[in-house]
């Protein structure tokens, strides 16, 4: 049994630096991407901001999750991520840190032992986070065309 799966998703460029992300196979509606000034005008999130977004959605989904499976009731919840970014030793703009703060808004019968189990497993459900955590591979293939 195949243990892995596959999506795909394309990356259009619309004009400047601002591009339409299409998720193939699925109804979720395009996503536009820009870069902030001075390169782009700001209309969309940058790469490093779908990334963080991506660590705190995962992270916050996976805590829901791990609470949930322990009978703990969340009533809402909240997630924040704190991104430092910074210049690597060939001076390349590079993310440095994500810091990430979830809070859940639970019931008061919720039993504290429970909810000390979900936080401690939590982390390991989120698959953004131990893929990046981990060293992801990317294999990237450059083929120019002419128009």
């Amino acid at each position: 049994m195949s243990t892995t799966s596959t999506f795909d998703l394309t990356a259009t460029r619309d004009e400047g630096y601002r591009f339409t992300i299409r998720f193939e196979g699925t109804d979720v509606p395009p996503l536009v991407t820009d870069e902030p000034p001075p390169l782009g005008k700001g209309e969309g999130p940058n790469p490093s901001r779908m990334l963080a977004a991506a660590l705190v959605n995962c992270l916050a989904a996976s805590l829901l999750f791990a609470l949930g499976k322990k009978g703990v009731t969340v009533k809402g919840l909240t997630a924040t991520a704190h991104v430092e970014l910074g210049r690597n030793e060939q001076n390349r703009l590079r993310i440095q840190r994500v810091q990430v703060n979830v809070v859940p808004t639970l019931t008061p019968d919720a039993s504290a032992a429970a909810v000390d189990d979900a936080i401690d497993a939590f982390e390991d459900f989120c698959v953004v986070t131990q893929s990046v955590r981990s060293g992801l591979p990317v294999d990237v293939r450059v083929e120019p065309k002419t128009a």
